[in-house]
This record gives structure tokens, sequence and C-alpha cells, in this order.
């Protein structure tokens, strides 16, 4: 996962993910495992609670298949 931030950061960091989508919120641990200047990072999860599994699995196929989303743009 690519996350958009100026926060500076170090590969190797763990860091706690809590965001809410179309399928519902989503709680996880995530390692850096890639930085970009002046970008984002790029995560790696490590973690993701049982309840929100899911709801990631439904996201991810989601941005998979976008044109299949029930009218959604894919977005």
């Amino acid at each position: 996962m690519f996350l958009e931030t100026n926060v500076r950061m170090t590969v190797g960091w763990e860091i706690g993910l809590h965001f809410l989508v179309q399928e519902g919120q989503i709680r996880a641990n995530a390692g850096v495992c890639h930085l970009e200047d002046q970008r984002g990072i790029g995560l790696k999860f490590t973690a993701v609670k049982t309840e929100d599994r899911p709801r990631l699995e439904a996201l991810i196929e989601r941005f998979r298949n976008p044109s299949s989303s029930n009218g959604a743009n894919g977005r």
C-alpha cells in the first residue's frame, strides 16, 4: 500500500492504520518498506484485525476490478 504523507519515517518502522472506506472500518498494522521523498511511503501489512479482514479483501477486490464495483468509479 502506498500512503501519501509529508511525515518523515524510516524503513522498518511499524505503524497503526485505521481507515474508513465504503466496505467499512479497517484496522491494521503495517511496516514501512519503501520511502519516496516528498511523496510518501510504501507499506506492507503485518497484521489485520480478524473482523476487518473480509472488508480489506473486499477493498482489494474493488481496486483490482473497478468495473465490477456496483456503479462505483473504482476510487
